[in-house]
């Protein structure tokens, strides 16, 4: 097991290459340890290396290392509803999640590293609609609050990104200075990373660091569905 976080080595895209190519039980079984030592043990490891920084920017996130249940997101697809789809992710899916992630829809951080995009995300996607509700009326009551975070360098290169209405949600003016923000049906966050910011030795750093620069938003959206951060 990996215990120590470096960095992320070449050989995990070289193995989210060859799984896109050979996307079925058979294959992977026989490179069952390669996803191990190439992919799970070091996003672990990774994941470990996260626990302190988080800590210091809040004690509602989890970082949790568990091969099961933890942070890093099952390589499995859930094939129940789409029995024609590929068997596994081809993505390494890292979620930080609120502690009451798992009895309400709270704001979360995530880490994604695939061959075609890597990013950072922040917020909820797809709130339920009580939460949705609830973010949708701080905003309406608090536009300048919510205008200033998205002003301030401190989100520079992060971008709000998700699916919207195409009219007015019910009850809200439309009119409102903010309705194309209120018409939002994610708030989620999003910063673009490339290959080689992912395997820079510096990549932990960078995560803790832009995690840290949009805290502020992720006390907004919590304090929005009832929750601290």
């Amino acid at each position: 097991m990996t215990d120590r976080f470096t960095a992320f080595d070449p050989s995990l895209f070289r193995f989210l290459a060859e799984l896109e190519s050979n996307n079925d039980r058979e294959w992977f079984q026989e490179n069952r340890e390669r996803y191990e030592t190439q992919v799970r043990e070091p996003a672990r490891a990774f994941i470990r290396h996260m626990a302190g920084p988080l800590a210091k920017l809040s004690k509602r996130v989890v970082a949790s290392d568990k091969k099961v249940g933890g942070s890093l997101m099952r390589v499995h697809r859930d094939l129940r509803f789409s029995p024609e789809a590929d068997p596994y992710k081809t993505n390494v899916g890292i979620q930080f999640r609120h502690t009451a992630g798992k009895d309400v829809h709270a704001p979360g951080l995530y880490v994604h590293i695939a061959l075609d995009r890597c990013f950072l995300g922040a917020g909820l996607w797809r709130p339920e609609r009580e939460s949705l509700a609830g973010i949708r009326k701080a905003i309406a009551e608090r536009p300048n609050v919510w205008t200033k975070l998205w002003k301030g360098r401190d989100l520079a290169g992060w971008q709000l990104g998700g699916e919207s209405l195409k009219r007015p949600p019910r009850g809200f003016d439309p009119e409102h200075p903010l309705i194309e923000e209120l018409k939002r049906k994610d708030f989620i966050a999003i910063y673009e990373l490339d290959h080689d910011r992912v395997l820079s030795p510096r990549f932990a750093r960078f995560v803790a660091e832009r995690f840290g620069k949009v805290t502020p938003m992720m006390r907004f959206l919590s304090k929005a569905v009832g929750l601290d951060f």
